[in-house]
């Protein structure tokens, strides 16, 4: 099996990190702006479009903050066909993310920045079809984030131990010419948006 790669905790190329700083900034703007609070039935429909998924995959996504596109239809989409769905939980800064079991509907606990996550009780699952959140995308794969590298580790961590389907999900708006990336960035697998989707190679 292969070993996993962690992403370092700051950009390689300093040109690269003030690009990324100076593309968050103009996108959240641009998110303010024109986030659509009714998007979330259409990204569950695009997302359908991308099956068929393997039977009985453990899903993931996460629990949408305002002005993030609502991801919940999705992830009821998935229960709906019998995959298990996690949400993810922060376990330290720098390290990867982990997921815990969820059912659409069932009470979360709030957590750092006031994200929902499931107690620790629930059991921990290790998804192979993954929603990602992004700032930003772009036609060739590339992800913008949020600036933490969780999702590149918790990436990263997961396709050393097998096949990960990672699906982008954001406005079609979030599209830009060319996404500014370090090596240790983790691309998508495919990009889903309220007006459609892609799948890179």
């Amino acid at each position: 099996m292969p070993s996993a790669r962690v992403a370092p905790p700051t950009p390689l190329d300093p040109r690269i990190a003030e690009a990324k700083r100076t593309l968050r900034k103009e996108m959240r703007a641009r998110r303010e702006r024109h986030a659509d609070p009714s998007a979330g039935v259409r990204l569950a429909q695009a997302v359908a479009s991308l099956a068929p998924f393997e039977s009985g995959a453990d899903a993931a996504g996460f629990h949408p903050m305002p002005p993030e596109i609502d991801v919940l239809p999705s992830l009821a989409w998935f229960a709906g066909r019998g995959h298990r769905i996690g949400l993810p939980v922060v376990v330290a800064r720098g390290q990867p993310l982990i997921f815990r079991f969820w059912l659409p509907g069932v009470p979360l606990e709030q957590g750092v920045l006031g994200i929902p996550f499931p107690p620790a009780e629930r059991p921990a699952i290790e998804p192979r079809i993954l929603l990602v959140p992004l700032i930003a995308f772009d036609r060739r794969g590339n992800r913008l984030g949020y600036g933490g590298g969780y999702y590149d580790r918790t990436l990263a961590v997961l396709r050393a131990k097998g096949p990960v389907f990672a699906i982008g999900v954001g406005f079609s708006f979030q599209e830009v010419e060319e996404v500014p990336a370090d090596p240790f960035d983790e691309r998508l697998d495919a990009i889903a948006t309220e007006s459609g989707t892609e799948r890179f190679k």
